[in-house]
């Protein structure tokens, strides 16, 4: 696209979308860099699609894709990944692996939460990958083909997508160098003296007495009041071994010694005249207690002394002549949690000598030529030259901020600004010295309403928020008040009390987000979801704002941290690692033929056809061949009871009848079913490589996984005495609620016996009846549960997934809601066939 200025009619054009951040125009203005950026909703991103992208027709698409379920492990240690801190990031080069999976040259690559911007770089990348890393691309997926696709980026933060606009704009890194360079010497010149000290004469000797060192770090200490005798206790001098660096938990109080813990004390708070807020104020009691400085070559320590004592006096009665920002901090738990220490404004967050050598620099990089890049650069070490920046003795690195955190400790760290920026200087030049003929379309404004064609996008990949993890418009708050434009949170899907936002919000914001997805991905496309969280229930509501947007999950795997592979998901209780969702938008055609068929069975069978159909057929892992879960019957059936209840249309099929029919209409191998043209190639695999299929490792939590674990160890005939010892083994904790029943119980009402009184799985011929008989106990269990009065403290809750299906089938939909709220809340939130029965039939009443 040529550049285009922005106006303040584009601007009023897009003012009333979704997400509008906070901020004045012309600081809108200022900040963008149309038409590839802007700091708002881009009213450009048509433009670049009509330009780039290609119009999509079912009658001549061709387009065929597989989930990617390969392994990937990808390190943090990539110049791009750390050159800008953020509270989330994925690695590049693992989403250039997906997108190089899902994608060929020319096609337009989409994220709605993109952050500081890795989709965008990947997709770029893959015009002009590092040679080594291609490589290995080529070695591992001889398919792909390389060549530019074309980057749209959004993201509800300002700072976020300014910073993903500097990582994907063309830099000139030798401009970039040389105009940082000048801007540092500049300030240095007018703020050096500030980080002067005297030398310690005993350490450079007697002839070089009198010469200045310059300050590395002050190490600042926090104040108590000893609750025994009052006296102040200063927490360095107290707590911090000198000699081993160690930080005890308890300490002395020096005057009585009293044996105390920082919890016993209360912190020594001083009150001052705030020179900007024109008002006293109150902030906790701080002494700087060690000076880490630099005299040529040698690293030197010392306590201050009195000229470093004046020196700090001297800063504290300069007025900065510069500005900077002095905004209060903004509303939630982490942005007010220092308010009790005194920091609740921007400019209490930092030291008054760092805060003048920031707004010099700040006014120098806004009158220079690389302003954009010089910015992000400066917001790169906002933090960690903020007092978050702790102190921690044993720790050599001088930057520990904690992240995803506004946790200020009680040792600060004062880090020279200089030392700081000197080293991001040569690691932005690394980082973007592949920025050459890129192209990307950003956008700042919420992905609940996205600027975008209908059907225009050829994948996406995202990286959401997840629940109540991050605080994401808190935690850049110092950011973007440097940036002058405030993210509008109002449509941050995140679960924050403070906002009003529980998980019932969150999970409404992320189906309006996926449901925006939806609208914009080609049909027959995929998206990939990157996702964290420690919850079920967070887990279940992503997975049913999934399907109530229309995607359909074809493959969920895990992060393994430790080796950074991805296994693939068989259990609910595998959510506390991060998840790699794949989910496809089906084909038009098939969403007609659907809805025409919709009440005759052929609907089912129509849906697990084209199911079947975007299923990985052989993934092989380790020189195994992995058993793939969607292929299996029970998932074949949620998926497809799933499908139908969230278009609202009548399930035309029990499960009785819907395992019958699989094994009539699909062939079955290893448990997994497969279209007629699918099962060679698995049959090659097994034959080609002489390998059994794995495993699923499942954890024994409930009935349901229960069931699970037995249908794999009954391979082979085993008898009861067999079964029971292993079976204890595998049940370490039990779901919640959940009336777990006996072994003998799940073996009577799931399996038969043989001649010999070893339980096997029945044959197909036989499990519709099976099936038919365990439906109908469990039936009269709900019945019980109908009848009976209160609050259920103890169930089964296959009976009660049993029972909410016939409810459902019979139309009862306020019988659901009626049983549903005397569950406890964990339990449907936690269980996602039982939350989707409920909100829907919920809306239905």
């Amino acid at each position: 696209m040529e550049p285009r200025k922005l106006t303040k009619e584009d601007i009023d054009k897009v003012r009333d979308i979704e997400g509008f951040p906070i901020g004045t125009d012309e600081d809108i203005l200022a900040l963008s860099n149309a038409p590839y950026y802007t700091a708002c909703p881009n009213p450009f991103i048509e433009d670049f699609i009509e330009e780039n992208g290609t119009p999509y027709d079912e009658a001549t698409d061709e387009y065929q894709c597989e989930p990617f379920t390969a392994d990937v492990s990808e390190g943090k240690s990539d110049a791009i990944y750390n050159a800008h801190t953020y509270h989330t990031k994925v690695p590049y080069k693992a989403i250039m692996r997906y997108i190089m999976h899902y994608t060929n040259p020319g096609d337009i690559v989409l994220d709605g939460f993109c952050g500081t911007g890795m989709t965008g770089v990947a997709a770029n990348m893959c015009a002009h990958p590092e040679k080594q890393f291609q490589a290995m691309l080529d070695a591992d997926m001889p398919y792909i083909k390389w060549g530019k696709r074309y980057p749209i980026l959004n993201d509800l933060s300002p700072a976020a997508t300014f910073i993903a606009q500097n990582y994907n704009m063309d830099i000139d890194v030798t401009s970039f160098a040389e105009e940082a360079k000048k801007v540092m010497k500049e300030a240095l010149k007018e703020c050096g003296w500030m980080y002067e000290t005297n030398t310690d004469e005993a350490e450079i000797g007697h002839l070089l007495s009198g010469c200045k060192g310059t300050i590395n770090y002050i190490v600042w200490s926090d104040v108590f009041i000893c609750p025994q005798c009052g006296e102040e206790i200063v927490f360095y001098d107290v707590a911090v071994d000198a000699k081993t660096g160690k930080v005890s938990d308890t300490f002395s109080c020096l005057k009585c010694a009293a044996k105390l813990k920082k919890t016993d004390c209360e912190r020594s708070m001083v009150t001052y005249f705030d020179e900007v807020l024109q008002e006293t104020a109150t902030i906790v009691k701080q002494k700087p207690v060690l000076i880490n400085y630099q005299f040529g070559k040698k690293r030197l320590v010392k306590r201050p002394d009195s000229d470093d004592l004046a020196l700090i006096e001297k800063i504290e009665h300069l007025t900065i002549p510069y500005w900077y920002p002095t905004s209060r901090m903004c509303e939630g738990r982490e942005s007010r949690r220092n308010d009790k220490i005194g920091l609740t404004h921007v400019h209490h967050y930092f030291y008054k000598r760092t805060l003048y050598v920031l707004a010099k620099l700040f006014d120098l990089i806004e009158k220079s030529r690389n302003s954009d890049l010089l910015k992000i650069m400066f917001t790169s070490q906002i933090i960690n030259i903020s007092k978050m920046n702790r102190y921690r003795p044993q720790v050599s690195f001088p930057y520990n901020p904690l992240s995803g955190t506004l946790y200020v400790s009680s040792m600060i760290n004062e880090a020279n600004p200089f030392n700081a920026y000197e080293g991001k200087i040569k690691k932005f030049s690394e980082a973007l010295r592949f920025n050459k003929n890129n192209s990307v379309s950003i956008s700042t404004g919420s992905t609940t309403q996205l600027t975008i064609p209908d059907n225009s996008c050829d994948y996406i990949f995202t990286d959401p928020p997840f629940g109540n993890n991050l605080n994401y418009s808190e935690l850049s708050f110092l950011w973007e008040a440097w940036l002058k434009i405030i993210t509008n949170s109002k449509f941050e899907a995140i679960v924050n009390t403070t906002m009003g936002k529980a998980l019932p919000e969150y999970q409404e914001l992320m189906t309006q987000c996926f449901s925006e997805y939806y609208r914009v991905l080609k049909p027959n496309r995929w998206m990939t979801v990157e996702f964290h969280n420690s919850k079920n229930a967070v887990w279940n509501a992503i997975q049913e704002a999934l399907q109530k947007s229309g995607f359909i999950v074809a493959d969920v795997r895990t992060l393994d941290k430790q080796g950074g592979s991805f296994k693939q998901v068989t259990t609910a209780s595998a959510v506390k690692q991060d998840l790699v969702i794949s989910a496809y938008k089906p084909k038009e055609s098939f969403k007609r033929k659907f809805l025409m068929n919709a009440g005759t069975e052929e609907t089912a069978w129509d849906f697990v056809r084209q199911h079947l159909d975007n299923i990985a057929v052989v993934v092989i892992k380790d020189g195994k061949i992995e058993l793939i879960a969607e292929r299996q019957a029970f998932l074949l059936f949620d998926r497809m009871v799933a499908y139908h209840i969230m278009n609202g249309i009548p399930v035309p099929i029990d499960s009785t009848d819907f395992y019958r029919g699989l094994d009539e209409k699909f062939l079955k191998r290893d448990g997994m079913y497969f279209l007629a043209d699918q099962v060679n190639e698995y049959d090659t695999a097994r034959i080609k490589n002489d390998i059994e299929p794995i495993q699923f490792s499942l954890f024994v939590t409930n009935e349901k996984t229960a069931i699970s674990w037995l249908y794999q160890q009954l391979n082979e005939p085993q008898a009861y005495a067999e079964i029971q010892p292993k079976f204890m083994l595998e049940v370490k904790s039990v779901d919640k609620f959940e009336a777990m029943p006996e072994l003998a119980v799940l073996l009577e009402e799931n399996f038969l016996q043989d001649e010999k009184g070893r339980w096997y799985i029945p044959d197909t011929t036989k499990e519709g009846d099976v099936a038919k008989l365990r439906e109908k106990k469990l039936w009269k269990e709900f019945e019980g549960y109908v009848n009976s009065k209160g609050k259920l403290k103890l169930f089964r809750s296959e009976a009660i997934r049993v029972g909410f299906s016939k409810l459902w089938k019979d139309k009862n939909y306020q019988a659901i809601v009626d049983l549903a709220e005397r569950l406890p809340e964990q339990t449907i939130q936690e269980d996602p066939n039982l939350l989707m029965y409920y909100d829907i039939s919920l809306s239905r009443v």
